[in-house]
Order: structure tokens, then C-alpha cells, then sequence
């Protein structure tokens, strides 16, 4: 039932995901001082980045590859040719422990997705190489995603998502500079490559 009483947002119906304007008034029911613009950006963001994210799973999955293998090839691709990257590395900038990132270089080994080797100067090294079927993949879903990302943005122009791209940098910028690690476990995870 919703409240009805003079000055109160309705209550979201019960089974749905309020609507930004009721999460909003909800929040300013419980906290007074909140800035409703605010709360309106990051919410928005949140909830976006949420949506593009199950976007880009089922993207993924129906090649085959979950979002976390999809992060890995990204990772190995964004390193450069040759793709190489040693697992600790991989860890640190995926943000993982060594122990989970084992686990999923293990998995992807045997799709297939990547190869592990031992390195020929420093034996006990062990280097984590991109496959052409693991490149492939990674193509497709960039394929995948570049449309999707196309069809996102076609109602802004190219000045609006210009300027939506500069906005977006700045806000990550300040985000970044406030918690460096945010982005991953970045401190722990110093530990030498094995």
C-alpha cells in the first residue's frame, strides 16, 4: 500500500526496484540533509553501470567466456603484443588475490583462452600468454559491446558525449585521488610474481 498522506512520496510497490525519484524521496525521508541533485548523479551512475554490467555478462556467456575470463583477456590485450603478463601482475591490476587468479588462469588454460608457461630467462617465473582463440573472443565481445555502447549513447550527439565523456573523467579522477585503491587490492598484492 502505498502512503498517500499530504507531502510523503508513494512507497515503491512492493517486487520492483523504486524508480530513482522514489529511491530519492525515500532517502530524504530517512536523511534530511541529503542533496537530492547529488543523490540523483550517483544514483543514476550506479544503477547504469549495474545495467551495462549484466549487458556485458550476457554478452560474454553467449561466447562462451564469464565476465571475469572476459576481464583477464582484456587485461592481457590492454598489456600490448606480445600479451603477456606475468599471474602476479595479472592479479594486481584485476584486483585479485594470487590464489584466486590461479584458479582462473587454470580454468582459461584449459579453454583454451590462454596459455602458461614457464619464462625462458627466470625458469621459476611463470608468464600467463593471450591464444589466437582467446584474441578471437576477446574481438567478438568488443564487437558485441561496441554496438551495444552505440545503440546506449545514439540520442547524444557528438558534443553531448563529448562533454558527458570529460564530466565522466573528472568525476573518476576525484574518485581515484580520494581512494587510490578503489580500484583493485593494490597494496596487499605487491608481492613478487611467481
Amino acid at each position: 500500500m502505498s502512503d498517500t498522506s499530504e507531502g510523503a512520496a508513494p512507497l515503491p510497490q512492493p517486487g520492483r526496484e523504486p524508480s530513482l525519484d522514489e529511491q530519492i524521496a525515500a532517502y530524504q525521508r530517512e536523511f534530511h540533509d541529503l542533496d537530492p541533485q547529488v543523490e540523483k548523479v550517483v544514483s543514476a551512475l550506479g544503477r547504469l553501470n549495474r545495467r551495462m554490467n549484466v549487458a556485458y555478462g550476457r554478452q560474454v556467456a553467449e561466447l562462451g567466456i564469464s565476465n571475469t575470463e572476459w576481464e583477464v583477456l582484456k587485461t592481457l590485450v590492454v598489456s600490448g603484443a606480445p600479451y603477456r603478463l606475468g599471474p602476479g601482475e595479472l592479479a594486481k591490476r584485476l584486483g585479485l588475490t594470487p590464489a584466486a587468479m590461479t584458479h582462473r588462469i587454470d580454468r582459461m588454460a584449459n579453454e583454451g583462452l590462454v596459455t602458461r608457461d614457464r619464462d625462458e630467462n627466470n625458469r621459476v617465473r611463470v608468464i600467463v600468454e593471450l591464444t589466437d582463440e582467446g584474441r578471437a573472443k576477446w574481438l567478438e565481445a568488443m564487437r558485441r559491446a561496441s554496438a551495444f555502447e552505440e545503440d546506449l549513447l545514439q540520442d547524444l550527439s557528438g558534443e553531448e558525449r563529448g562533454v558527458l565523456g570529460e564530466v565522466l573523467i573528472r568525476l573518476l579522477r576525484r574518485v581515484e585521488d580520494a581512494q587510490p585503491d578503489a580500484g583493485g587490492r593494490l597494496e596487499d598484492l605487491d608481492a613478487d610474481e611467481t
